[in-house]
Parts: structure tokens; sequence; C-alpha cells
């Protein structure tokens, strides 16, 4: 039995928590904050409830994986899941409106073609079908396995893109999600809904891979589902597992330091001078300002970031709308209200700047455990932004202009909302940095084939033998289910040593 410490309580590093204490290991876990579940979070004031972190969850297959292999009780036991239906409803800039059903691509194909237009859906169909070809390439080695040592692998483009014929310039093929956009789905409502998947998960559409296909895929296959009471139930559920597996946590504890001994781990340094001894350490929290040498490997992207090359990850700026009057039986979960301009709104954000006219989400869940009666509602309204740092997001002034801008954009998922308002929360990245230490409030993108390997992250093993990296910030990259699963490969990492191969 080893003695392993954890450091963080995100949903990555309480995955793999969990996993190892099932092991047999003595776990325990360094959380800064005063509570778990990293950016999964929770706001709640007179009867109101809201997610400050992700709304929805999907490839649920990651936590239904890690309850059945942490105990036995299973995730519907603990958690009450619903499938969104509609998975979403689509409001352009020039007035169409559409709702896309749930995992039911034939659903979707017939819902594009009334909407848009004869011969939409079928076009949209196909670049589905070509997305799971790049999901069966690269499925394992990308989401399932312990990151390749030979990279050059996934640095390939996993997606088929049709040969394009341009005047003058030959064939091309293409590259990027805006290029997939133009020539392939050749309607610029089908290009925005790609463009705004893209975006969603902090990818500029402008150079983001071809291989991005894989998120519609990903959600239109496998569902979107909301956690009864918010996804804050989830983190709820995973830290209750990992204390019925005796996994010990201590919070409002800081480390500052990874101690290390012969080039190995040997334990923690807290911020009050502690120091914890330990056989491994796992990091669910970006390890650069924990140590004193470069961990990484070659071909690494730094936490913070961007998976094209530069310097700039975004955040999430999100307005928590506690409203008067019930909710509107038919209104969708989740309304994406598309920017009149995806390219200039996505150069507005990765120069660092506000976008004029965002792309806004707009979630509306029918869950009276958000609301203090049916006569409210709970309403969250999210855009990604530039992080804190090129834009000052702890400017008062600046957080309520741009609050009132997505305000502004919501209307048009939730008539009347500026009326029935009876108070507003703004959290922006600044928050998101204060409250998770992330640089900047950067919320990290999953990790993607292609684009020379710019956007895979670094390894779950390090240069420093007996430390792991987990969560987002890690491979396979960030958001709910990426995290699960990273904490799924650490725990395999540990437990069976060098030669694991991932599951099965």
């Amino acid at each position: 039995m080893a003695r392993i410490v954890v450091i963080g309580a995100g949903m990555g590093a309480m995955a793999a928590a969990a996993r190892l204490a099932v092991a047999g290991h003595r776990v325990t876990v360094y959380e800064r904050a005063a509570t778990y579940g990293g950016s999964v979070g929770r706001f709640e004031r007179d009867g109101f409830v809201f997610d400050t972190g992700p709304g929805l969850l999907h490839l649920p297959a990651v936590y239904r994986d890690l309850f059945v292999k942490t105990g036995k009780e299973p995730l519907e036991k603990c958690v009450q899941l619903d499938q969104v239906d509609p998975a979403s409803r689509h409001v352009f800039a020039d007035g169409t409106d559409v709702r896309l059903p749930n995992a039911s691509r034939g659903g979707v194909v017939s819902a594009l073609d009334a909407a848009l237009g004869a011969g939409a859906g079928e076009r949209w169909g196909a670049f589905l079908g070509r997305a799971r070809d790049a999901w069966d390439r690269s499925r394992r080695p990308l989401l399932e396995e312990p990151l390749w040592a030979d990279r050059q692998v996934l640095g390939r483009d996993p997606y088929p893109a049709v040969r394009h014929r341009r005047l003058l310039r030959g064939a091309r093929q293409a590259a990027t999600v805006a290029e997939i956009g133009a020539w392939e789905l050749a309607d610029p409502r089908l290009a925005a809904l790609l463009d705004g998947y893209a975006l969603s998960y902090g990818l500029d559409p402008r150079h983001a891979p071809a291989s991005a296909a894989l998120l519609p895929y990903l959600e239109q296959t496998f569902g979107s589902w909301y956690v009864r009471g918010g996804i804050r139930e989830l983190a709820r559920a995973v830290y209750e597992r990992c204390v019925a597996r005796k996994v010990e946590f201590v919070f409002g504890a800081e480390v500052t330091r990874i101690v290390e001994k012969d080039g190995a781990t040997a334990g923690i340094e807290l911020a009050d001078g502690t120091v914890v001894t330990a056989d491994r350490v796992v990091a669910g929290v970006a390890p650069e300002r924990l140590v004193e040498r470069d961990l990484r490997e070659d071909g690494d992207v730094r936490p913070g970031e961007s998976a094209g090359g530069g310097a700039l990850v975004p955040g999430r700026f999100t307005v928590l709308l506690a409203l008067r009057g019930a909710r509107d039986g038919d209104a969708a979960h989740r309304t994406v209200v598309h920017s009149p301009d995806g390219s200039a709104e996505a150069a507005e954000i990765f120069a660092g700047g506000t976008a004029r006219r965002p792309t806004v989400t707009v979630l509306r869940p029918d869950d009276p455990g958000t609301r203090p009666d049916d006569g409210h509602e709970a309403v969250t309204v999210t855009a990604t932004v530039a992080p804190h740092g090129p834009v000052d997001w702890s400017d008062g002034a600046l957080r309520e202009q741009y609050a009132d801008v997505l305000v502004a954009a919501a209307e048009a998922a939730v008539p009347g909302v500026a009326e029935r308002l009876v108070r507003r929360e703004v959290r922006t990245p600044a928050d998101t940095a204060a409250e998770t230490g992330a640089t900047g409030g950067s919320v990290p993108a999953p990790a993607l084939a292609g684009a020379g390997g710019r956007l895979l992250r670094p390894s779950n093993v390090t240069r420093m033998s007996g430390l792991y990296l987990a969560g987002g910030w890690a491979h396979p990259g960030g958001g709910l289910a990426h995290a699960g699963m990273s904490g799924a490969l650490v725990a395999g990492l540990i437990v069976e040593g060098a030669g694991f191969r991932g599951s099965q």
C-alpha cells in the first residue's frame, strides 16, 4: 500500500483518488479552497441555485464507469440523470430558429432541412459521418490510453476532409473548422453551428484543426444530460464516493511545493511550511508553480498557452439571472444565440479583446430545485471571452457593461428577460482565477489530434518519478468527461505501472 497525495479536489483529481483508494492505497487530497469540485461550483441565494461551471454532461459513460469500479451503487443511484430534449435550440442572425433533438442523427438532419432548407440536413449528416471516421481513427490513443511517446501519430489530422476545388487554386481539403464550414457545409448558418461548438470549448474556429469535428459528433451521438439539482450534484456524488472509499480530504490547505529527493517525488509542502511525505503525488492542478524545473515532455503545451501556439486560452463570462415569472412550458433547456459575425467575434476574443456581438449560451433547466417556487426561474447566460489579464475583468464597470451585452443577446432565448429580472450575479475569468487558481481564469479545451500535436495536453506521467498529472490541464484535456478519463488513466498508471495501456 502506497501513501498517495492528491493536489486539488477537482473532478479529475477526485476520480483518480477514488480509484486509487479502491486499489488499496492510502490517499489524502489537499485542496486550497474550502470545498471540492474545482470549477464545478454552485451559487445559491434566496432559493435560486446556479451551476457556476459546466451546465451539461456529455459522455456520462465515463462517470458510470467510475462508479461501477469504485462501489456497489451505480451513478444513477447517486444522482438523477435527465436526457435533455431538444439537446439544443439555435437562433441565427437572420432569425432562423432550429431545435436539434438529442442523440438522433436522423432527427437532426430532418430538423435542419425543415429550418434551413432542403439539403442542409444532408450536408450536416455527411459531415457527421466524416467526424465519426475521425472518432474511430483517434478515439483510443486520444482519449482512452496514456499519451503515446510517439506523438507524431496524433499530430496528423484524422478528419477525412472532402477535396474542394477552388477557382485558379486547384483542389484543397479543409484543414480548419472555418474551412469545413465554408467548403463542406456551404451554408453560413451551418458554419455558425459548427463554429459555435468549437468556440464553446475555447477553440478559435479560424485555426482549430478539422479534427474538432469530434466535438459536435460526440454531443449529437452520445447525447446531452442534465444532472437534477445541477452539475454540482455530480461533484457531490464523486466526493461522497471518495469519502466512502476512505479518501481523506484536507480543505484550506494550499500546496506550495512538490518535495523532490534524488530526482523522485518525496511529498509536498503546504503554505504553512508543513511537509507531508508521500510515495506518489497526483497533481490535479498545473504543476509549474510547484516545482523548480520543467517537467514537460517535448511538445507539451503549457497551461494557459493556446493550443494553436499563442499565449491565450479563453475563459467564461457568466451572468446568473434570478427571474420572476414561470418558465415557459416549451422552453429549450439550452439555447445558443449565434453572433452575426462569428469571424469577427473570434478575432476579437483571441486578440485579447471583448467581442461586441458574442455568441451566448442560455441554460433554462426545468428543475424545481433551482428556483424558490414555480413562479420564478433560474437562468444562466454564458459566453466565451478572453482571459483575465488581456482584459481587466476585475473592472466593475466593464463587468456590468458586458453583462448587459449578454442579457440583451439572451432576449432571443428568453423574451422579456430584462423586465423579469429580480437580480443578477456576474462571474468573470477573474473570479475563476481567484477560486480555482487557473491562470487568467482560462478553461482548458479537450485534447484534439492534428495541428502537429499542439492541441495535445501534457502526459499524465512527468519527468519527475512518482509525479502524475490529472485534470483538464493534462491528457486528455478539459471538460467533465475528459477530466474523468484523466483520473482513470492516472490510477491505471500507478496501479499497473508503465505497462498500462488504458481500458479495453
